[in-house]
């Protein structure tokens, strides 16, 4: 005997009605932005002292907290793993994901790691827990390009993200964004000041080893270099190379972490490429035609580069000649952190020399063993006396897909030098 026809109507609207809400809360827990905390439920692990030479081979590319984490970028995440000398790349130690935002760059400074995310959220966890330290609004993103599947550009070279140490020794994040640059104190995010100009007309292109935020401002007139404090964001030097074009790139050199605590800067022509060198520092830069050559690296204030399979070191003030090596054959200079100058020679071993007095400090293939040296070096890191480097294919062409362009599905090697 079944159900009146009324009742029959009333019964299946009423299931389609919960159908719809079910369907409905299935799509706003799927869509609904949402970040997830995954704590680290381990002790924070000890530093470690690996052997010198290959450590392995890894599918992303590393960020060296601490001389204890590997830190990695995902699309929506970043997590860690530990000890920082494994193989391979393990369960994570913790994770943090956010949804629906894109990570566009990760910084870490001490044991605070700091991620920017694609609608203007900064989010600090602490490194010892994968606990979030705080949150803050940001500066308006702006558009970067697709990462590549290591996540090399998140993690190595985070666009408009920089640190700077005030006069009192405090940590200060700087932010950059579209015609905003914001500064926060790194120990609670609490915003210390704000720069709002015309979208496009202000940045920062990093921050100085003297502790000043290093930027280029085009907003009234011909570009010119800023230097800021980092504690108030006051202007302290405002300065334009001699002859310079009205625009022209500014390219920092010698800095401690990506685009931060920097030595030198290069000024180039949009156009032609060709370029100054200058050391920076209390007041005015200081010329360092050293520092020239596109190629040229910096540590403290001696130039670093290479020329027809010889390698010097030279004052980047007068140029004058510190030390020579012609031992090495044709060598390209793919990372320098303070007091390490790292090289890949031809035959791709990895060289890593004193920049004081070009002494060895070590020498191995960069090979794990069995993948040959039938690539090109793509983009490379080192801290902490570890070095991770991208391997290229050979004839790989920017446009390439990723599986075109990397050497093998764990493109990246990391190394203890």
């Amino acid at each position: 005997m079944g159900f009146p026809m009324g009742r029959r109507r009333v019964v299946t609207a009423l299931a389609a009605v919960l159908a719809v809400g079910a369907a409905a809360a299935v799509v706003y827990r799927v869509l609904a932005p949402a970040e997830v905390t995954t704590v680290a439920r381990r002790a924070y692990p000890a530093a470690a002292t690996p052997q010198v030479g290959v450590i392995g081979r890894l599918p992303v590319a590393p960020l060296i907290v601490d001389g204890r984490l590997r830190v990695y970028a995902g699309t929506r995440q970043l997590y860690a793993d530990q000890p920082v000398d494994g193989k391979h790349r393990v369960t994570p130690f913790w994770s943090y994901r956010r949804w629906p935002a894109k990570l566009h760059g990760v910084l870490a400074d001490g044991t605070t790691v700091v991620s920017r995310w694609s609608d203007g959220k900064l989010v600090a966890l602490d490194a010892r827990t994968g606990r979030v330290a705080w949150r803050a609004d940001g500066p308006e993103a702006a558009e970067l390009p697709e990462s590549r599947r290591t996540y090399a550009s998140t993690v190595w070279d985070p666009a408009g993200l920089h640190v700077a140490r005030a006069a009192d020794g405090r940590a200060v994040l700087v932010a950059a964004g579209a015609g905003q640059l914001d500064g926060y104190d790194l120990a609670d995010g609490r915003r210390l000041w704000r720069i709002d100009r015309e979208r496009g007309c202000i940045g920062a292109a990093g921050t100085t080893a003297t502790g000043e935020v290093l930027g280029l401002d085009a907003c009234d007139g011909p570009e010119t270099v800023e230097f800021r404090d980092p504690a108030t964001g006051a202007v302290r030097t405002r300065w334009r190379p001699p002859d310079a074009p009205d625009e022209f790139v500014v390219t920092p050199v010698g800095c401690r972490q990506g685009h931060s605590g920097c030595r030198g800067l290069r000024i180039s022509g949009r156009s032609d490429g060709s370029g100054r060198g200058w050391l920076v520092g209390p007041g005015n830069p200081v010329a360092a035609p050293a520092l020239d050559g596109a190629d040229a690296e910096l540590d403290g204030e001696r130039a670093l580069g290479t020329s027809a399979g010889v390698i010097t070191g030279r004052s980047a003030r007068t140029g004058e000649e510190l030390w020579r090596r012609g031992d090495l054959g044709p060598v390209r200079i793919i990372a320098v952190e303070p007091g390490l100058v790292h090289l890949l020679t031809e035959r791709k071993d990895l060289v890593t020399l004193d920049p004081v007095t070009g002494a060895e400090r070590s020498r191995f293939a960069m090979d794990n063993g069995r993948d040959g040296i039938g690539w090109v070096p793509g983009r490379a890191y080192a801290a902490d006396g570890y070095l991770a480097l991208e391997r290229v294919r050979e004839r790989a062409g920017p446009d390439d897909d990723d599986q075109a362009y990397f050497l093998m599905a764990e493109p990246v090697l990391l190394a203890a030098t």
